[in-house]
């Protein structure tokens, strides 16, 4: 893992430079497949601010950016601080790929109370022919089906378009850029 350290209003001493290594190398016991770590160690010089030194990491890991911030009083206090935040971030990371993996397999099977199994799945797919249509013809059609939201293709812009019902019974347009 490349590991670049930047400071703000700070020296970056030979001390401080090792902990900060240190203590990300201890994040690949956890996930291997960290490409590089950028940490910016920030002192504020405003003496109203009680924890004036800040840690800042982000991880750059084969397809996903994990990022945390911590202060505290003491920079090798906000070091530590953002490490075990990014562990607690790596375990999660790490446990919803193995359960994505899992879903992949073909043979699946499900133990385990229905309080246990894995909430947030894809339960069914719809593939839908979207003609092009303008906005309020999608609001209108969003009407009649009753649903939530509308994919459609926008007749002026030829762009996927999403019409939403917004809580004020108003509607909102999502468009592709």
């Amino acid at each position: 893992m490349e590991i670049k350290i930047r400071g703000q209003n700070l020296e970056l001493t030979d001390k401080i430079k090792s902990h900060s290594k240190e203590r990300m190398n201890k994040l690949t016991k956890f996930f291997d497949h960290i490409i590089e770590a950028e940490i910016e160690l920030i002192a504020e010089k405003n003496p109203s601010i009680s924890d004036s030194q800040t840690a800042e990491v982000t991880l750059f890991t084969k397809g996903h950016v994990l990022r945390a911030k911590e202060s505290s009083s003491d920079i090798f206090a906000s070091i530590d601080l953002v490490g075990s935040k990014l562990e607690r971030q790596l375990k999660k990371y790490k446990e919803k790929m193995y359960k994505s993996s899992q879903r992949r397999s073909p043979v699946k099977e499900e133990s385990g109370t229905p309080d246990q199994i894995e909430k947030n799945r894809i339960v069914k797919v719809k593939q839908v022919v979207m003609k092009p249509m303008t906005p309020e013809e999608a609001t209108m059609q969003l009407d009649l089906l009753g649903h939530e939201f509308f994919v459609f293709t926008n007749s002026d812009t030829e762009e996927v378009n999403v019409v939403y019902r917004r809580k004020d019974d108003d509607y909102g347009l999502i468009i592709s850029g």
